[in-house]
């Protein structure tokens, strides 16, 4: 059975996720449902959260290479930011202009329990910081000021009403 990826309203995208605190079996298996579920949903990246799994695992798919990270957090981000159009497999449909810092370098643990940091600008560091967000509770529409943020909750509902008719 594919694994749904959890939408805008599911109360599992707000909470924090947790920490894990050993890589197991388990964790492998989340990880690979992860990257199943991204791929089938042409994303390049997917947090645990988004497939109800409240733990702190990210997936990434840029530059035809997987990224798989336990525990991530960003270390340094540049000052510099810039804008671009974002969208969200949890947030299907919609898209809007999110301001992001260009360059973010990031810490995790891979599966097999080794730490990394990638360093990464453009899309890959837009793809960590959204990412990581999911971690923490937060949706790129969180980055948008109250009146897009109404207008694109307003355009998703509406999208998902069409899609259900």
């Amino acid at each position: 059975m594919a694994i749904e990826i959890r939408t805008y309203g599911d109360s599992v995208l707000r909470r924090v996720a947790d920490p894990l605190r050993k890589i197991d079996g388990e964790t492998k298996k989340i990880a690979e449902k992860m990257v199943e579920a991204m791929i089938r949903a042409n994303g390049v990246g997917l947090a645990a959260p988004q497939i109800g799994v409240s733990k702190r695992i990210i997936v990434l798919d840029l530059d035809g290479q997987f990224h798989i990270l336990v525990n991530p957090e960003i270390i340094e981000t540049s000052s510099e930011s810039e804008e671009a159009i974002e969208g969200c497999l949890s947030v299907p449909g919609v898209d809007a202009e999110v301001t992001r810092k260009l360059r973010a370098h990031v810490r995790g643990t891979t599966l097999d329990e080794k730490e990394v940091d990638i360093e990464g600008e453009g899309l890959m560091a837009r793809a960590m910081q959204h990412e990581i967000d999911h971690l923490n509770g937060i949706l790129f529409i969180d980055h948008l000021g109250p009146a897009k943020k109404r207008s694109i909750i307003s355009e998703y509902h509406r999208k998902q009403r069409e899609k259900d008719e």
